[in-house]
């Protein structure tokens, strides 16, 4: 018996619209496609539902009643939380004033109802792409910041090494400089004290001559 369960690890997708017959016919279709979705009739479950669980992609319907898809789109791009999911718009109107403000809100993209299963794979699937390499952008930056911030600390300990090593020169050559005169010092120190030593009886007489 084969047990094979559909693999939903393609991208997890959040969709909006207040006519079930449409979340019914979206759902259907990407998960037919392996995508894991949650379908959402409402505005305010749609924020509720990002936020608790941020999805890769939201499928978003303008015309909703109390809070449309501009509202909502506007509300996720505030939320750090939510802010870099893409949204693509799915909507009736398909004025140009209504596209360019989808696009002014933050919408990725836009597809006019009635869509074309296909043309919703396709954006679907190049959306997905696109913030998944965004994605593998970000964390190869980060980790060239860290990687540079790690060149930069063992720089700094590098360049205080050298300090370090040049100041002990520094003292190595004026201890030689002290030293030198010191050891003429002592030598005649010594010099002055040999002599007093063997002709210190002597002294006495050699002054009054």
């Amino acid at each position: 018996m084969n047990n094979h369960i559909p693999s939903t690890d393609r991208g997890n997708i959040l969709v909006v619209d207040d006519t079930p017959a449409n979340l019914r016919l979206l759902a259907g279709i990407l998960n037919g496609k392996g995508y894991k979705v949650r379908p959402v009739p409402s505005g305010e479950l749609a924020l509720s539902a990002a936020k608790g669980m941020p999805p890769d992609l939201i499928l978003l319907d303008i015309m909703m009643p109390e809070m449309n898809g501009y509202e909502v789109c506007e509300k996720i791009k505030a939320d750090e939380r939510t802010r870099d999911i893409p949204v693509i718009f799915i909507s009736a109107i398909n004025d140009v004033l209504d596209k360019v403000k989808a696009f002014a809100v933050g919408g990725v993209d836009y597809i006019t109802k009635p869509f074309q299963m296909e043309e919703v794979l396709v954006r679907v699937e190049t959306h997905l792409a696109m913030c998944q390499l965004r994605k593998k952008l970000q964390q190869k930056n980060d980790e060239l910041t860290v990687t540079l911030d790690e060149l930069h600390a063992t720089q700094h300990q590098l360049v205080q090494s050298e300090k370090m090593a040049a100041l002990g020169q520094l003292i190595a050559g004026i201890a030689h400089e002290i030293n030198t005169p010191l050891g003429a010092i002592r030598s005649s120190i010594g010099n002055i004290t040999n002599f007093l030593d063997n002709n210190l009886e002597t002294l006495p007489v050699f002054f009054k001559e």
